[in-house]
């Protein structure tokens, strides 16, 4: 009996070592594959983010047909408003934190235990960190691999790099990605030729791309239109650049 004990307590034992040295190996592959991918994504456009690819395969599964737009422009072929409007709508201290607003997380989680509705406090860095590589969803684990996706854009890349990713991949509306795609479907001019109004209307629609339209604001985009254009006013146009 005392060597059978002894016998499965050792098969015990080599199991969770295999179990452990598993657990490790795919670790240190994520974490290797995910560091290598930051750092090229740093110089090169992403073909497509994690957001498009899960809209296409949505619209597969569900057999309805599905059409994207998406063209990548340099931060220099995109007018400042643009910049500033985001900015402004999304994350006003994206030039000073470190890819968390702390202060902007407490006073969601106020809001939160006041409130039925809940209020995001997700910075541009996290966003970005969300449509490039993560799928949309609230569990723990996808909130998990976003913090450490933004932890990793903030050591990589630096603020030009993220907001111009941003802006490139960000979805504006049903299959259009970007502030190129928009510009061209809402506007009909290149991003290089939108005015603050233009800007401040596509920041509006932001919270919920399927279901504002820039194209046909409603009361409720007007009036975050304006509120939009009043804080941009408050930004350093020098520092965003």
């Amino acid at each position: 009996m005392g060597r059978l004990d002894s016998y499965s307590r050792g098969m015990f034992k080599r199991r969770m070592r295999r179990i452990i040295a598993g657990l490790l190996t795919i670790t240190v592959g994520f974490v290797t594959w995910s560091v290598v991918v930051t750092i090229l994504l740093r110089f090169l456009a992403p073909p497509a983010s994690a957001l498009m690819i899960e809209r296409r395969i949505d619209s597969w599964r569900s057999g309805q047909k599905h059409s994207s737009q998406y063209k990548w422009v340099d931060l220099d072929r995109i007018a400042m408003p643009i910049a500033s409007a985001v900015i402004a709508s999304e994350d006003q201290n994206f030039l000073h934190h470190h890819g968390f607003d702390w202060g902007a997380i407490q006073r969601a989680i106020d809001h939160d235990e006041n409130s039925k509705r809940l209020r995001g406090a997700s910075t541009l860095t996290q966003q970005t960190a969300k449509n490039l590589f993560l799928w949309p969803g609230r569990t723990w684990v996808r909130k998990a691999l976003e913090a450490y996706f933004t932890v990793l854009l903030e050591a990589c890349w630096d603020k030009r790099r993220i907001l111009e990713t941003y802006l490139n991949i960000v979805e504006f509306g049903d299959g259009v990605y970007g502030v190129e795609a928009a510009s061209q479907r809402y506007f009909h001019k290149a991003a290089d030729r939108l005015t603050p109004e233009d800007a401040a209307t596509l920041a509006a629609v932001l919270p919920n791309p399927h279901r504002l339209r820039a194209n046909a604001p409603s009361a409720y985009v007007r009036e975050r239109q304006h509120w939009i254009l009043q804080q941009m006013q408050q930004l350093d146009p020098v520092a965003l650049r």
